[in-house]
């Protein structure tokens, strides 16, 4: 019989879990009986989500390139729940600018590409590093399963458009860390897995104009909409459920392929 888990009684950390997809995250994992800690920055809601959510949410605020915070937030999901089996890393920033503005003479800011870089990638590694930590003191199941890391890229990683050289490069970089970190992780039992999503409707899209954002709407092929949030946080508990899904990138985008 095959050793299916279950996200009922599990304890999951989710970065930038106070909005967009962290925060549907953080609201199905409560709602299928499991515990979690909100990392996202102090500035963001995150006080008033946990405590809307009950006892088995609470908030840590942190941001994820810095070593003490993110360290923190593990050491209070273990105080306050017992332990750690699930990390979310779904903290992300975007920058939209050209390599070069030749209109302005202008080259692309270094300081935005390693902003870009640093927290979308140096971010989620920290986030990792620090979590399994937590995860491999954890009492293996019958399948050696002691823990779980799901990571969030973008189909900007293989179809980023103009403007996205930085969020794309960062993006790239998710993926690219998601074999590796599992292969290095495989004798603890824990897995590795990162989802890279589409067009969804967040707070970043949600800046643009209704125009922009129902023509977006119309690229992807099937369903012909924006993903809900609902639908990520749905394909995370899946994913923390199902023991064979290791090492893999998934796209969740309705088929969408990004044009120029």
């Amino acid at each position: 019989m095959a050793n299916i888990r279950c996200v009922k009684g599990m304890v999951g950390l989710v970065t930038g879990g106070a909005s967009g997809l962290g925060r549907a995250t953080v609201e199905r994992l409560i709602q299928n009986g499991a515990s979690a800690v909100i990392l996202d920055l102090p500035s963001s809601d995150g006080p008033a989500l946990a405590a809307s959510l009950g006892d088995r949410c609470a908030f840590a605020a942190a941001d994820v390139t810095s070593e003490a915070d993110v360290q923190s937030a593990v050491n209070l999901a273990r105080e306050k729940f017992g332990k750690l089996d699930l990390a979310v890393n779904c903290a992300g920033i975007a920058v939209a600018v050209k390599t070069y503005n030749f209109k302005k003479d202008l080259p692309h800011s270094l300081e935005d590409f390693q902003r870009v870089i640093n927290v979308n990638i140096a971010g989620t590694f920290n986030v990792i590093r620090l979590a399994v930590g937590a995860m491999g003191k954890n009492e293996p199941d019958a399948d050696g399963h002691r823990g779980c890391i799901i990571n969030t890229a973008s189909v900007a990683a293989f179809d980023g458009q103009v403007g996205q050289a930085a969020y794309s490069a960062s993006k790239g970089g998710i993926v690219g860390m998601t074999l590796p970190i599992a292969r290095d992780l495989a004798p603890m039992g824990i897995r590795v897995i990162t989802i890279a999503p589409g067009l969804f409707s967040t707070p970043l899209l949600a800046g643009l104009p209704e125009k922009v954002r129902s023509f977006l709407a119309r690229q992807v092929p099937f369903p012909s909409r924006l993903g809900d949030p609902a639908e990520f946080a749905h394909l995370v508990t899946s994913l923390a459920e199902n023991p064979m899904i290791n090492g893999e990138v998934i796209r969740l985008d309705g088929a969408i392929r990004m044009q120029p």
